[in-house]
C-alpha cells in the first residue's frame, strides 16, 4: 500500500507543477500531493509492525536504518517541491 501512495505522492507533486507553470489553481494538487506523502509513511510504519508483532529483528535492523534516511530524504524534497509554487508566486508578485 505504501507503494500506491508514494506514487501518487510523486503524481500530484507533478501535477502540482505543471498547474503552476500553466497558471492554474495548484493549491488542491499541493494539498494531495503533501497529504500523500503522509499517508505513504504512515503505511510503510503500519507495514512494519507485522515484523515487530512477528519478532522479525533482523528484517528490521537491516531495513529501519536505510529506509529512514530515504525517508527523511525523501519527505523533504516533497515538501520543497510542493510549496516551491508558494514562494515562486510571491517572488513574481514583487
Amino acid at each position: 500500500m505504501w507503494v500506491i501512495f508514494g506514487v501518487i505522492a510523486i503524481v500530484t507533486t507533478f501535477i502540482n507543477l505543471y498547474m503552476y507553470k500553466a497558471g492554474k489553481d495548484y493549491k488542491l494538487a499541493m494539498a494531495l500531493a503533501l497529504s500523500f506523502t503522509a499517508l505513504t509513511i504512515c503505511a510503510d510504519y503500519s507495514y512494519l509492525t507485522r515484523w515487530v508483532k512477528a519478532e522479525d529483528w533482523a528484517a528490521l535492523s537491516d531495513v529501519i536504518p536505510g529506509m529512514a534516511r530515504a525517508f527523511w530524504f525523501l519527505t523533504i524534497v516533497s515538501i520543497l517541491l510542493n510549496i516551491a509554487p508558494i514562494f515562486l508566486e510571491r517572488k513574481r508578485k514583487k
